[in-house]
């Protein structure tokens, strides 16, 4: 649970807290005064870095080199290992190999079917026609003989008129023919083109990928920081999503990664140590700015907002306060063990000093703390002793003395300090109220 805790001058708790000799024991009665009031949310918390990111083994292999060691401050780009894997050489040759591969031939068809020779029968033919005219001449009627001439030139006609026709049909039927099979085959030639583009769009991806696997056998810092060496036991490629995430084409990509929750004891990280594809070599920490993960609770969360300020303690500092600025609130609930509910704030960690001025030293990534938000300020406010406070259903009351007797007054806070509270309305400075015992005053009861 989230704590509450005030900030109240001493003699302003003294002035608010006064009494008199005729007053009885259990009651006491002070005047409203102004003075400052602070209300502190206090909430538990720990200490983090600006960016982690755990590097690891694009394939199988072995470690061909290291070039940091535990505790090595890097910058952005340094190469930290490289890694020898014959495994990861080989896929990108057989890559592009299967890239050059011809493309299939284009299918492209032509029928022609072949015409009838019709030349030696119409040689025959014609033979038949010239006897036919050569007998008809010889007719003696006149009459007879022009009919008979006029029947063979028109079946002469006829029979010219045939031979074209049928080749005619046959030239149509050919181009028929044709015109279907182009159909058929642009269709084919267009889904083998489709095939062949997919095809060199695959081959050219694999390709990309086992490139990008073998740049990424040499291992850089994706930023500045503090090298950690080292992976856990059975972090393989056979393990977890890490694992799958590793055989996808271009899962061997340096990508960053949140450190794991469990123990960074495991195999040792050195030249020549094999390695599995999606293996933890080098785990790099960015400690140039340190952030503060709070739990708040849900009933003052909502008090919280961008450039609260904070005091924070740590258990590993006794006697040393640090600084701190809330940067965000989440708003993905944590529940509690007690069935409430809390929310993530992160804060910007700032410097630390212990109480004789001396600077403290810096935390480490993970260390607990405690931290103190300053939710509220009033400089001025017209306050309260948070003793005078009578809680009434929703409404907060206090005992005012007027004429010597007790009556109930109902006010509006502000600030919620642990000892003093700021009044918003329904008290003036100089009202004389309750600040003791207000829980056994009764109204009408006489009070000095």
């Amino acid at each position: 649970m989230t704590l509450r805790r005030g900030v109240a001058p001493l003699l302003v708790l003294l002035a608010l807290t006064g009494c008199t000799s005729e007053e009885p024991s259990t009651v006491q009665v002070g005047e409203v005064k102004r003075a400052p009031v602070t209300e502190v949310v206090e909430a538990p918390a720990t200490i983090g870095a600006r960016a982690s990111a755990t590097l690891r083994s694009p394939a199988q292999g072995t470690i061909a080199k290291l070039y940091v060691r535990e505790g090595d401050r890097v910058r952005k780009g340094d190469i930290l290992a490289k890694i020898r894997s014959p495994q990861a050489q080989s896929q990108l040759q057989q890559a592009r190999q299967a890239s050059k591969m011809s493309a299939p031939a284009t299918v492209t068809p032509n029928v022609r079917l072949p015409s009838l020779d019709t030349r030696a029968f119409d040689r025959k033919v014609a033979t038949h026609f010239a006897k036919a005219r050569k007998e008809a001449k010889k007719v003696e009627d006149a009459g007879a003989r022009k009919q008979l001439l006029n029947a063979i030139e028109l079946a002469q006609t006829q029979h010219e008129e045939q031979t074209k026709a049928l080749a005619s049909i046959t030239a149509q039927l050919s181009r028929s023919i044709n015109g279907v099979l182009s159909g058929v085959t642009s269709g084919l030639s267009s889904s083998m083109a489709s095939l062949q583009a997919v095809s060199k769009s695959q081959a050219k991806a694999a390709v990309k990928a086992a490139e990008s696997t073998v740049k990424s056998l040499t291992i850089k810092a994706p930023f500045g920081g503090v090298v950690t060496l080292g992976r856990v036991s059975g972090d393989g490629a056979g393990s977890g999503v890490e694992g799958l995430l590793s055989q996808l084409p271009g899962g061997g990509q340096q990508l960053p990664s949140l450190p794991s929750g469990g123990s960074s004891s495991g195999t040792p990280v050195a030249t020549g140590v094999p390695v599995s594809a999606g293996d933890s070599i080098v785990t790099v920490t960015d400690v140039s700015k340190l952030l503060l993960d709070a739990d708040v609770d849900e009933t003052d969360v909502l008090l919280v907002r961008k450039g609260v300020k904070a005091a924070v303690e740590l258990d590993a500092v006794p006697g040393a306060t640090y600084t701190a600025v809330v940067t965000g609130i989440g708003v993905t609930p944590k529940e509690g063990t007690t069935g409430g509910v809390s929310y993530p704030v992160r804060l910007t960690l700032g410097a630390g000093a212990f109480d004789d001025g001396s600077k403290a030293p810096t935390p480490k990534p993970g260390m607990s703390a405690v931290t103190r938000l300053t939710v509220r300020e009033s400089p001025t406010a017209v306050s309260a002793p948070a003793s005078a406070i009578v809680s009434s259903g929703r409404e907060s009351v206090v005992w005012v003395v007027r004429n010597g007797v007790a009556e109930r007054q109902a006010v509006k806070l502000g600030a919620q300090g642990d000892a003093v509270v700021e009044v918003l309305s329904g008290l003036s400075v100089g009202d004389r109220i309750v600040v003791k015992g207000a829980d056994s005053v009764r109204g009408g009861q006489r009070l000095p």
